[in-house]
């Protein structure tokens, strides 16, 4: 076993981390994880912390869970890949079985991949090639949101929305049609904390509607990260919206893509985000928690329509020309039933909501705190939007990473968190307990206090 100090030196050596500016990284001293127990991550020095960010939104049952680790085992005891080009696995047909039946009524189809952005591309590819086998090829745009964030592929990038992450790459983007929301988004969040605001639904669905008649008759899909957008900030659409879009792409005859990557398997309160309005897209992504945060595993989910337009002789190459290496992996897929059927056993979902109610009441107290310009949550999300003065909507500065100060802080408190910029995300497993969670969120706010009050000598 490697000393702790020869793994720091060979990860400064040779590693290139994840959205991070590695001058910074290579000057601290960098918390290197060894195992996990239920929602405790514990590091190489022995020290444990509690796991607020799911390890990155994926993890849903505790981590080192014993029942998905006998199945893992158990799978791996008979085999670990085998193609799904040209051949088939049983795990890999028993979560598409269940998948049909887990997801909103319609979606009959599942398409796998390995993470949530090849999903998008997945769906992406798919509404558009769709639209050429129904001799409608100019049907080539796709509506997308400001804020959004669909990955880091260049299809998934294209529908877009943050600048700091998709500006640099802008000459290799295709090109799409981009509705603003984020302008109206924190004044009517703040004048209503519900969520529920009639005059933010119409503005937004006006946008929408004014960008399918500019480009009437070119709309492929429309694509949205349901309910709530994760990386753009942790933003709470109004209730309704999601309902009113689906008539709205009804009517105008383009196809709706969910990307249900972070919401699905429970995060919003329910197993889909699309469940809260009675939502069925004619494309559903999912990834993350697919597999209970322990293997790379994704899929995109569609309609028997959809699936239809691609059938024909092969001469006709009407072939969905897509696919992956590990798709369909039977150990992802052998993991991610026996996540399904904890859900099952467990009636995980009706036993969450108290936690989420406790969740919802406790992040209450936040807005207290004077330099907490916003508080938004969804089922077990939520983000903790950090400003310099909220009053005059004054965020602080970028260059002065409050957001990564108190995740530092959390750290030294026994939190493992990461920032949005200046939004703290707050997405822990979801089988964690009150009292877990009630020492998660004392974490977090002390370290607010502790850091908002040094940056401004309060």
């Amino acid at each position: 076993m490697l000393d702790n100090e020869t793994l720091v030196a060979w990860d400064k050596r040779y590693l290139w981390h994840p959205f991070t500016q590695m001058q910074d990284w290579l000057a601290e001293d960098p918390v290197i994880i060894e195992r996990g127990e239920g929602c405790y991550l514990i590091a190489t020095d022995g020290n444990r912390y509690l796991d607020g960010t799911a390890s990155m939104w994926t993890n849903v049952h505790g981590h080192n869970h014993p029942q998905l680790n006998t199945a893992l085992k158990t799978q791996l005891d008979k085999i670990a890949h085998t193609t799904l080009l040209g051949y088939s696995n049983i795990p890999a047909i028993q979560l598409a079985q269940k998948l049909v039946e887990i997801t909103p009524a319609g979606l009959n189809k599942v398409f796998y991949s390995d993470n949530g952005s090849t999903a998008v591309e997945i769906a992406l590819k798919m509404a558009y090639q769709y639209w050429q086998h129904k001799a409608e090829s100019q049907r080539k745009l796709f509506i997308h949101f400001d804020k959004a964030y669909h990955g880091d592929t260049i299809g998934a990038m294209s529908v877009g929305g943050i600048d700091s992450f998709h500006t640099t790459f802008g000459s290799l983007l295709f090109k799409g049609v981009r509705v603003s929301t984020a302008e109206t988004y924190h004044a009517s969040h703040r004048a209503d904390t519900s969520g529920n605001n009639a005059s933010t639904i119409i503005h937004w669905l006006n946008a929408v509607e004014a960008a399918l008649a500019e480009n009437a008759g070119q709309i492929a899909g429309i694509i949205l990260e349901p309910l709530i957008q994760g990386a753009g900030g942790m933003l709470v659409a109004p209730k309704g919206f999601l309902k009113e879009l689906s008539t709205l792409a009804k009517q105008w005859d383009t196809l709706l893509i969910a990307d249900e990557v972070m919401t699905g398997f429970g995060r919003t309160g329910k197993m889909w985000a699309c469940e809260h309005e009675d939502v069925t897209p004619d494309i559903l992504c999912t990834a993350k928690g697919l597999a209970a945060g322990y293997l790379p595993l994704a899929a995109t989910l569609t309609t028997d329509d959809i699936y239809n337009a691609f059938l024909g002789e092969y001469r006709d190459l009407k072939t969905f020309f897509h696919g992956h290496t590990f798709t369909g992996n039977p150990l992802a897929c052998a993991v991610a039933l026996e996540n399904i059927a904890i859900f099952e056993r467990e009636n995980l979902l009706s036993r969450l909501q108290p936690t989420i109610d406790h969740f919802r009441n406790r992040l209450q107290d936040f807005s207290a705190l004077p330099h907490v310009g916003d508080v938004r949550m969804c089922g077990l999300a939520a983000g903790v939007e950090l400003m310099k003065n909220p009053h005059t909507n004054t965020p602080y500065p970028f260059q002065e990473k409050v957001g990564i100060r108190v995740c530092k802080e959390a750290l030294a408190h026994g939190a493992i968190l990461r920032p949005l910029v200046n939004t703290l995300v707050l997405m822990p497993p979801l089988q964690i307990t009150i009292s877990e969670l009630d020492t998660l969120l004392d974490i977090v706010y002390t370290s607010i206090e502790n850091v908002t009050k040094k940056r401004t000598g309060l």
